[in-house]
């Protein structure tokens, strides 16, 4: 792994970390109960920050693959999330979230940055920056 592809893991390994930490902290320290969909998204970004440390330290040449696939279930659920949180219309067709309401919004900074929305972000700059990273690892073999 060059020092370019490197710089840009670790970048992505930065922002899985922070939104790692945040959902962390939403829900240990705010106490914010995570709906089935937050878990889901969780489950997702979590290995993320496992995945591309073990890939920037192995200098493992897949890992931008291994983390295209996850950031991109990720953002898919995320988009899912968000738009039945924010559209009117799709909250009475939500699908079933368990205890707590998928469509509930703890924060909604600005009116819409929401928790859905902040992981979307994430998994959009990781998916970008994996893809970015592996055209660049193809380029240099």
């Amino acid at each position: 792994m060059q020092k370019q592809t490197e710089n840009i893991a670790i970048i992505a390994w930065g922002i899985a970390l922070i939104a790692t930490l945040g959902s962390l902290y939403f829900s240990e320290i705010r106490q914010f109960e995570p709906c089935l969909l937050c878990w889901y998204q969780r489950i997702l970004m979590y290995p993320l920050v496992l995945i591309l440390l073990i890939g920037i330290v192995s200098k493992d040449r897949h890992v931008f693959n291994y983390s295209i696939v996850f950031s991109s279930i990720g953002l898919a659920i995320s988009i899912y999330h968000y738009t039945i949180q924010k559209i009117t219309f799709l909250q009475g067709n939500a699908l079933s979230c368990g205890e707590v309401s998928c469509t509930a919004q703890y924060i909604n900074w600005g009116g819409f940055i929401t928790i859905p929305f902040l992981a979307g972000t994430a998994f959009t700059l990781i998916l970008i920056l994996s893809i970015k990273g592996n055209r660049k690892m193809k380029q240099t073999t």
